[in-house]
């Protein structure tokens, strides 16, 4: 009897967590309990965290978006799991509002550029006299000649608040972000957020710019529509990525500083381990090194072994870098929109090894194969590059925290203008038709 009632209890308690986590869309709509065929009259504009879990690392199931039907038929439907909420986002419900007007903003200017000093100066003018805000600015970019010496420029270069990467954390002291430069500077804005991201507003003054949108001739009108918060929004997926390292040899840390100059922020320390977390926009790249071998890595999704790649290594990208180094290896294109992860081979020594899209929710893990010749090298949006030995591991999931990028126009619109304008993608010389005698 004590036992039936202890079941008892306990299904009543799953079934009051089970409904506290249920989607609001699925269960308080009654649009979507009625017609499979409805859209949503609601829709979530802010990621939603993974619920349900405490451990430290640990998948994420949250998309983004209005929760789809989950009724199929007259007597189907989806079992409900108080971890899994699923949302599929609708691109064109996706804008920007603020909670309060913004205060602060963050400027990341592309270093040793010269022809980028004049728009930083108009930009932080603006800022500062005309709006009245709080401009953060990075320490090293101040430090050049020419602003240094610019007398004009001196009462602005007063009111700003400087920091200095991997030493100052301003993650909850910026309301939005403006980027000065191509799509390097926004890999680099999302660096400096472990978290949270804020708005990011990236101007095209670099090589490429296809995550760049904005032209800064007319940047007074568009950063005023930003500030209002009347601007469309993109959210790019980023992957967390945890490096578990064997502990081999003991190094002397002072000030944040090891002894080969690497910076420990972010580093945990285990029995015999050393643990790295970083948040990534573009791909995570796992090679060969400057070794003649090919690397061989072991692939596992959700613990399981799927695959061992045997070739000069393997591209785990999100759809923001689908069109990055993943393109260039031979992959598909993939919308922002879009909640996927790719895994693409860097010349596989195996013409069948395709790229191949995965759920976002998956965790995917590499580790060097037992029978490897040689090390493998891993790099983060081309940075933090490291060497993985055996016994070491990356674990890689879809991020909590995306990265709100401003449109131009809308998340469609922009993605295939920047196709055609930078990719040049499907550009050709156009067919002639037949004339009426033939």
């Amino acid at each position: 009897m004590e036992m039936n009632r202890e079941k008892l209890r306990t299904n009543k308690a799953d079934a009051s967590s089970e409904s506290a986590y249920h989607c609001s869309a699925c269960h308080d709509d009654k649009e979507w309990g009625s017609s499979s065929r409805g859209r949503a009259k609601s829709r979530s504009l802010s990621a939603s965290p993974a619920l349900g879990s405490t451990k430290e690392f640990r998948r994420t199931r949250s998309l983004h978006g209005p929760c789809p039907v989950t009724t199929f038929g007259p007597k189907a439907c989806m079992l409900q799991n108080p971890k899994t909420i699923m949302h599929i986002q609708d691109p064109a419900s996706q804008r920007l509002t603020w909670n309060k007007p913004p205060k602060s903003v963050l400027v990341i200017k592309k270093i040793r550029d010269a022809s980028l000093l004049q728009p930083f100066k108009e930009l932080c003018v603006y800022l500062t006299e005309v709006n009245n805000m709080i401009v953060y600015v990075e320490k090293k970019v101040l430090e050049d000649p020419a602003i240094a010496n610019d007398d004009n420029f001196g009462p602005v270069k007063k009111k700003f608040c400087t920091f200095r990467e991997d030493y100052d954390d301003i993650s909850n002291q910026i309301d939005f972000i403006i980027c000065l430069g191509g799509d390097g500077t926004l890999l680099y804005a999302s660096s400096l957020f472990q978290g949270s991201v804020p708005p990011v507003m990236a101007f095209h003054l670099g090589s490429l710019g296809f995550l760049t949108p904005f032209n800064f001739e007319n940047f007074q009108t568009q950063v005023t529509q930003v500030i209002e918060g009347n601007a469309a929004l993109v959210l790019r997926s980023r992957l967390k990525v945890r490096v578990v390292k064997e502990n081999r040899e003991k190094k002397t840390v002072q000030n944040g500083i090891e002894e080969n100059g690497v910076v420990s922020t972010n580093i945990e320390k285990e029995v015999g381990k050393q643990i790295m977390q970083y948040q990534v926009l573009n791909e995570v790249v796992v090679d060969r090194g400057p070794s003649s071998y090919l690397s061989n890595v072991d692939v596992f999704l959700d613990g399981h072994l799927i695959t061992t790649v045997q070739g000069d290594g393997v591209i785990v990208s999100t759809p923001t870098g689908s069109t990055a180094y993943a393109a260039a290896a031979g992959a598909s294109m993939i919308h922002p929109n879009v909640p996927a992860i790719m895994i693409t081979p860097i010349c596989p020594h195996s013409l069948s090894f395709r790229p191949i899209v995965v759920p976002a929710g998956v965790e995917l893990k590499i580790m060097l194969s037992p029978d490897a010749r040689n090390t493998a090298w891993v790099s983060f949006d081309g940075r933090k590059r490291q060497e993985i030995c055996h016994g070491d591991s990356i674990s890689i999931t879809t991020s909590c925290y995306p990265l709100p990028s401003i449109c131009f126009r809308d998340p469609v619109s922009d993605w295939f203008e920047s196709l055609a304008e930078c990719l040049h993608w499907n550009v050709r010389k156009k067919q002639n038709n037949f004339t009426v005698e033939e």
